[in-house]
């Protein structure tokens, strides 16, 4: 069988990034940097109304992926498309980038392929309106468990937990992984989707995963504190290992009985935050997946997260395996 470092389960969203201004987000009523669910006459609204913009595929757990490729890794990718061209946007994308995926795409008369309109202001903040189209209805029979089974770390992307049919894929991927001897990370997502789910998160948290990623924000909606200390602690008790960014302060590690503080790699402008914490998830799974230490994965993560945030997307423009090396990351 052959061997991977990360395999990712999300949704298969393509992304539309495109710039706008405070009174935009405002005249469609977005709360600016978050992440609102939209329906299909919403995110056609929203298309006419944008200006120019990227085309690339993204979701969360898909650009993490992409990350882990970037790094030099051996990377997979589960999620579901539609036969159409959006669905042709994603696969090939995410192929080019040198990850495995070969989920199925859903036949003609299925709802369409996901998209996300993402919307960056000024100061580089990304607010996003996510049409999941037929990406959640990814289900327990869709989850390849031969790859699964061969990656050291199976990373499960918090968003996709909308639906009981992606719970159902999350909880057989993790039982496949513990079975295979094999890692499971968890990311957040948004501290709306913890919302939805608190409870639920907790109770696979605790029974199942053994990486947490979340932000400031998460974390706190989590254990419904505002104290950032307090929501640590709680998480330390709660998993082997977590990962907690919190944007210009760096990130906090917390494994091993240990708190490591990791800065923030420097940046010299702030262009767009979209991917930032999904970026930080790469460095920190491979350099876990390849037997880095604590310090130097949460180093590659905070690496990645500040290319990222320097340019518009949320798909590395410079190979991170050439930066890492550069910075003495990797030999």
């Amino acid at each position: 069988m052959q061997q991977y470092d990360v395999v990712g389960i999300g949704n298969a969203i393509v992304d539309i990034i495109g710039r706008c201004d405070e009174a935009f987000l405002t005249k469609h009523g977005c709360a600016k940097g978050s992440m609102q669910l939209v329906d299909a006459a919403a995110v056609a609204k929203l298309y006419g109304d944008m200006g120019p913009a990227v085309e690339i595929s993204g979701g969360s757990g898909a650009n993490t992926i992409v990350g882990v490729a970037s790094f030099g890794g051996k990377a997979g990718f589960i999620g579901k498309t539609a036969n159409d061209q959006f669905g042709e946007v994603f696969g090939h994308d995410i192929r080019t980038a040198g990850v495995t995926f070969k989920t199925p795409a859903a036949p003609k008369g299925s709802e369409p392929t996901g998209r996300c309109l993402v919307l960056v202001t000024p100061d580089g903040q990304r607010t996003m309106n996510t049409f999941l189209g037929v990406s959640p209805q990814l289900g327990g029979g869709e989850v390849d468990a031969d790859l699964v089974a061969s990656a050291r770390i199976v990373y499960l992307e918090g968003y996709l937990f909308d639906r009981p049919e992606a719970k159902a894929a999350f909880r057989q991927a993790a039982n496949i992984a513990a079975k295979a001897g094999r890692q499971v990370a968890l990311s957040l997502s948004d501290s709306f989707c913890v919302d939805r789910h608190r409870a639920e998160f907790l109770d696979l948290i605790r029974s199942s995963i053994d990486i947490l990623f979340a932000n400031e924000a998460e974390i706190t909606s989590l254990y419904e504190t505002k104290s950032f200390d307090e929501a640590a602690r709680r998480a330390a008790a709660d998993t082997k290992l977590a990962a907690l960014t919190r944007s210009e302060k760096g990130s906090v590690i917390l494994g091993g009985g240990k708190s490591i503080a990791i800065p923030a790699a420097s940046v010299a402008k702030v262009v767009d935050t979209t991917g930032a914490g999904d970026l930080y998830a790469a460095g920190f799974l491979f350099g876990i997946a390849t037997g880095r230490d604590l310090e130097t994965s949460g180093r590659l993560g905070s690496l990645a997260a500040a290319e990222i945030i320097s340019h518009i997307g949320a798909r590395p423009e410079t190979k991170l395996q050439d930066l890492a090396r550069a910075k003495g990351l990797l030999a």
